[in-house]
Parts: C-alpha cells; structure tokens; sequence
C-alpha cells in the first residue's frame, strides 16, 4: 500500500487531472506497457501455466489482446505480426519477441532475418524448438470474443507449420488473455483516477445552464455537445452518448428504449428528470457513466425531495451490491446474492455490471445483463479477481407517488476491486444534479 501511495503522489502530480499532450500520453502509455510486460506478464503466466504465448495478426484485422500491446506509435500491426512471449519460471526470465521484420516498440525486438530464413512460420517454429516449452497459448475461446483473436487463416498456417510432438503442446490461452485484458498496474489505477475525473467533469457541465436551456434544448442537442467536447478536448468516445427524459406525464420506457435509443432530438422542459450513458476512451483505458439531473420548475429550488428518495434507493442497491464482492466468487453468485438482498429489503432490482478497462465491454466477470437476471451462462461463472475495474452498472425501479407512476434510477459508477473490496474509482453519485 505504501508503494502505491508514493506512486499515486508522483503520477498525480504528472497527470494534475489535465490531457496530456499527444507525446505525453505516448510516453506515459510506453511506461505503462513496459511495466505490464516487465511485471504483470510472467505472474500471469505462471498463474494459468502457461510458459509460450503466442499471438499472430494481419494489418487492420488485429487480435484484441494484439492492439493492447502494440506501442503508442504504433496503431495497427504491420503485415503479419507474431509476438512470441517465453516464460522461463526457474530463471525468473520473460523473453519478448517478434517475428517480423520490425522492433515492435522498445520493449518487444525482432527476431526474424527474412535474408536468412525467408519462411515466416519455420522462424516462428525456430524459435519454439529452441525454447521448448511446455505449452503453447493461443487466443481462441468459444465464449470470450476478446481472448478469441487468431484468425482461421493464421490458425491454419500456424498449425500446419508445426510438428506433431508440437501441436500437442498448443492449448487455448483464453484464460491468459482474459487475465491480461482486466488486469490493471499501480500506474494504470492512477491513470484511472484522471479518466474517471474528465468524465464527470463533462457531465457536470453538460447538465448544467451552460448547455441546458429548458425549452429550447433538446436531447441531441446535449448528445452532440458531449460529442463535441470530448472531440475538443482531444479525447474519444467508445460508444456513442444516449440522453433520456423521464416526466410525470410519460409512461416508463423499457430498458432497450433508454440503453439503446435515448430521446431522438426531444425538447427538455422544466420538471424532467434527466438520465445520461456516457465514457470516454484515453490513453487505452475506457470510462462508463450513467448519472441524473433535474430540471427544475419555475418556483423549485431544489431537487423534489420524492426523487431525492427515490436516488437514495439507487445508492442503497449500490452498497448491498459491492458489499458482496469477494475474491473467487463468481459473477453470477454475486448477482443472486445481491438481487435477493435487495429484493428482501424491498427494492426493485436489476443488476448488469461489466468488465471495464482496454475496452468498455471488456473481458473478465459479468454480472448480469439487463434482459440476462438470472444469471449469464459461462462470462457469469467467471471468478473475480483482484486489480480489476468494473462499470458497477444497475438500476431500481421505484412508484413515485406526486406523478403516480414508476420512474427508474439507472446509475453506473466505475470502480476498483483489490485486496481492499470494491471501491470507486471517484466519488460516485449521490445526489441528483440541479441543473440551474
């Protein structure tokens, strides 16, 4: 604990909740890289025994575990790019190699002559028969897209290289991949801190009068302006923003109207109660937001004190949710352990949190989906593990008696969970935003 401190206070100072400059973030992301490969890699290894990892793509049609690799000047592979990681356990080494005919960033060297061994595959097999491992990981995986990178045609070559003692040692790295996918380093906890910050720093002021004017705004007017910012801002989006409206004289949508479709171009009046999805992608790390506001009517001066009950109940089912994250548990116990809390305290829940890090719908466990409440077959059944980041994503339902209708509080808060619990990553909210 005392090595990540000293760390948060160096990187804070360097991040200074600011956006780097592209060179900046270029070499802060080769840091972070250098110390995954370094340090994280032959843990992961050695977690899942597996001592070969090799991973293969083609230009423009990259593996996902390959694009989390690849260095900051680098933003595709180039031609056919193998990476060919080697973990020694007895002499505590990690080798990382490329057959290419190029470095492949500082920390990854080519050890491929075309002039002396043209055949790009007998180099690979060379370089496996000198090392001689016990096994060799590829990314293939029935369930997990993510860890299911190898393409058919390099699967097909690969396989057709070897020998028949060696194909006997090629096994799935599903879980390898996985574990590099959703675990994050002490740098990439701080970095996380900064990226969690810009986000609610954009919906702070996208709820807010500067952009919000009842009456004359609508909700793709806000979309576009959180587009927009983050564009200004030199940042991007991975998925794009929804903003919806709930009202007293509406009945409540479906879940798919307000996940996927939001309100197309719909004027915002006073009295509605505004929901936003929304995350930004930075320096290979992924945000994802839900967070309300409300506007309010001409002689209100405050949040109706109705839905500020209401939000307390959305609090309350965050807490029996991440009070019941334990090491090993699997996604789906957690699920039902927590739906029937809640249920028995007399919310009405729903629960579907996901992965968050390299990408926004990342690898690792899931714990629910929104149409899925009974559980997700095979990704629910997948253990937590420590170092890993989670859009802690749920809503409840609550009868709110002045409109005699339900309204539902949808929050999504990104948190850490490690040997401390579930933590959020930031503040998360706790009270409705007064757009005033």
């Amino acid at each position: 604990m005392k090595k990540i401190f000293i760390l948060f206070l160096i990187f804070s100072q360097f991040l200074n909740s600011q956006i780097l400059t592209e060179k900046e973030r270029a070499k802060f992301k080769d840091e972070i890289l250098r110390g995954r490969f370094n340090n994280l890699l032959p843990q992961l290894m050695d977690n899942v025994g597996i001592d070969m990892w090799v991973v293969i793509s083609r230009e423009y049609n990259e593996d996902p575990v390959m694009r989390t690799m690849l260095p900051a000047t680098w933003l595709n592979a180039r031609r056919r790019t193998i990476l060919v990681f080697y973990r020694n356990k007895e002499k505590n080494s990690i080798e990382k190699m490329a057959v290419a005919r190029y470095d492949v960033g500082k920390h990854i060297n080519s050890n491929w002559n075309k002039e002396e061994q043209p055949d790009q595959w007998k180099a690979l097999v060379e370089i496996i028969i000198k090392r001689n491992p016990n096994k060799i990981g590829i990314n293939t995986s029935k369930h997990f897209a993510i860890a299911d990178g190898l393409v058919k045609t390099d699967y097909d070559e690969f396989m057709g290289a070897l020998s028949g003692d060696l194909k006997s040692k090629v096994v799935s790295a599903e879980k390898l991949a996985i574990a590099w996918i959703e675990t994050r380093t002490n740098k990439e906890m701080i970095l996380y801190r900064n990226l969690v910050q810009i986000t609610h720093d954009i919906i702070d002021e996208a709820f807010s009068n500067k952009v919000i004017q009842p009456g004359k705004t609508t909700t793709d007017d806000v979309v576009w302006w959180m587009r927009q910012k983050v564009t200004d801002l030199g940042l991007e989006t991975w998925f794009h923003p929804t903003i919806d409206i709930q009202r007293s004289n509406e009945v409540l949508k479906s879940h798919i109207y307000s996940f996927s479709k939001g309100e197309k171009d719909k004027l915002i009046l006073p009295g509605d109660l505004l929901h936003c999805d929304f995350g930004i992608t930075y320096i290979g790390l992924n945000t994802d937001c839900q967070q309300h506001a409300y506007v309010p009517l001409d002689d209100e001066k405050k949040v109706p004190e109705f839905l500020t009950d209401a939000f307390k109940m959305g609090n309350d089912l965050q807490d029996i949710f991440t009070a019941n994250f334990v090491l090993g548990e699997t996604g789906n116990d957690i699920l039902k352990k927590s739906l029937d809390e809640a249920k028995s305290k007399g919310l009405r829940p729903a629960i579907y949190t996901h992965p968050l890090g390299n990408y926004g719908h990342s690898a690792g466990t899931t714990f629910g989906m929104w149409d899925s409440q009974e559980g997700v077959p095979v990704n629910g059944d997948y253990p937590l593990h420590i170092n890993t980041v989670y859009a802690i994503e749920l809503n409840t339902t609550v009868f709110i008696k002045p409109w005699e209708k339900d309204i539902r509080i949808m929050l999504e808060e990104d948190g850490i969970y490690s040997e401390q619990g579930l933590k959020y990553i930031n503040k998360r909210q706790t009270a409705i935003k007064f757009v005033d």
